[in-house]
């Protein structure tokens, strides 16, 4: 086990502060941290998560994803794109990813998700969707690195959208996909 492991291992035994996921997320490239590691460390703390199952590499950024994390955005990608192709599915997968990356949203796919009015499938931190396989593989895709936005960090149907915001914000990088429009602001 790395220093970095050891030392962290330690701190969280001493700190009940340190929350799990700066064990389970985060920027550890330069520590050279394994998946099996960053478990080993979770179990030595009694830290209740999921495996680590899938790690989402970004330039220098690693993100450790876990089988939950992976359910969530195939509940997501089903509820948000039913019906669309399946490049349409990749797209909304890769807008969790994109900002999880950007430093003005939650540092967790789960808080990425369940924001206050991010997605319109949410409902009391719950998404009423039973995924298929299709959704499944557009996750592992967007998580594999394949991003056919141009890293949007949002989306709309035009022809549905009741959100006045989607409507007149000024938009850069669009990129139509299926009955979606993916974009930055």
């Amino acid at each position: 086990m790395c220093q970095f492991t050891l030392c962290l291992a330690l701190l969280s035994l001493f700190c009940s502060a340190i929350p799990a996921k700066a064990i389970v997320m985060g920027n550890t490239s330069s520590y050279d941290i394994t998946l099996e590691e960053i478990n080993i460390v979770n179990k030595l703390n009694n830290i209740n998560t999921e495996e680590t199952v899938e790690v989402f590499n970004h330039g220098q950024e690693k993100i450790y994803i876990t089988q939950c994390d992976i359910d969530l955005m195939a509940k997501l990608v089903y509820a948000e794109s039913r019906g669309e192709p399946f490049e349409g599915k990749v797209a909304v997968a890769s807008v969790v990813l994109n900002r999880l990356l950007n430093p003005g949203f939650p540092n967790s796919i789960e808080g990425v998700i369940f924001q206050t009015n991010a997605f319109s499938c949410v409902r009391n931190r719950d998404i009423k969707a039973n995924p298929d396989q299709s959704c499944y593989d557009a996750v592992y895709e967007a998580i594999n690195g394949t991003d056919p936005t141009n890293e949007a960090l949002y989306f709309y149907n035009p022809a549905i959208a009741t959100c006045s915001w989607m409507k007149q914000t000024q938009k850069k990088d669009t990129k139509s996909i299926g009955n979606h429009v993916f974009f930055k602001c």
